[in-house]
């Protein structure tokens, strides 16, 4: 669990520079931090152990002792099972703002690794918990990111039904662009930072299914398909595919 970049620095006015450097982060306002008002920050920068991860480096085994949790400030990571059979299903992907790794259970139900370089917040599952104690307005706003995320589940096992592969592909698209935008990025062109397998498995199809797909969106002039994502040449058409 442990990486290169967990190491942790402490200025010499650690309750100054949490104000700060918390008040700054260019997530805040849309994590779980931003339940915090300012004066609260140097209590939660005080748990925090700032981590950086390479691309394709592992925050968190399947199976393993639950004994930190994160917040996603830099990148992509892919949240992942393996089945019995070795096979892989990915159950989800995180950009920053995400938080994750606070569940009831004392062992991680699912792996993380990092698809992009990540930065994350990391804290000690059980001084994080002992936190949310005192900050009931934290725990709400985790309970709202959990509620959330149940329902992105519950989405995901629509997708995965009865739609089509042109469907499926098209809901990944706009679900991921919307993501995105909520960060202030652009509507228009939609980063792809995973791999087209990582698509494929999160959408319960074959790594040529998802090629063959997007080709044909691209032919049907839907999107353009440029270095590391796509550009949305008709959005409503495609938003219309991805609500079918």
């Amino acid at each position: 669990m442990n990486s290169p970049g967990d190491k942790v620095s402490r200025p010499a006015n650690a309750a100054v520079e949490g104000k700060v450097g918390c008040a700054i982060c260019e997530v805040r306002s849309i994590s779980v931090c931003a339940a915090l008002e300012t004066h609260e920050l140097c209590q939660l920068f005080s748990l925090a152990h700032h981590a950086a991860f390479p691309a394709r480096e592992t925050l968190v085994r399947q199976d393993e002792d639950a004994d930190s949790v994160f917040n996603i400030t830099e990148g992509v990571v892919r949240l992942y099972k393996i089945t019995p059979d070795g096979r892989r299903q990915i159950v989800g992907f995180a950009i920053p703002g995400d938080f994750l790794g606070l569940a009831l259970a004392d062992r991680y139900g699912f792996s993380v690794d990092a698809v992009t370089p990540v930065r994350a917040c990391r804290f000690a599952r059980e001084a994080f918990a002992h936190l949310l104690d005192e900050k009931p307005h934290l725990f709400r706003r985790l309970h709202e990111f959990a509620t959330h995320e149940l329902s992105l589940a519950q989405d995901q096992m629509v997708v995965l039904g009865r739609r089509t592969a042109e469907e499926k592909v098209a809901c990944f698209i706009i679900a991921w662009r919307d993501r995105w935008v909520r960060l202030s990025r652009s509507s228009v062109t939609v980063e792809l930072q995973m791999s087209r397998q990582d698509i494929a498995d999160f959408l319960g199809l074959t790594i040529e299914t998802v090629s063959r797909t997007l080709s044909r969106l691209a032919r049907e002039r839907l999107i353009l398909i440029v270095p590391d994502g796509v550009r949305l040449l008709n959005p409503q058409r495609m938003e219309a595919l991805a609500a079918a």
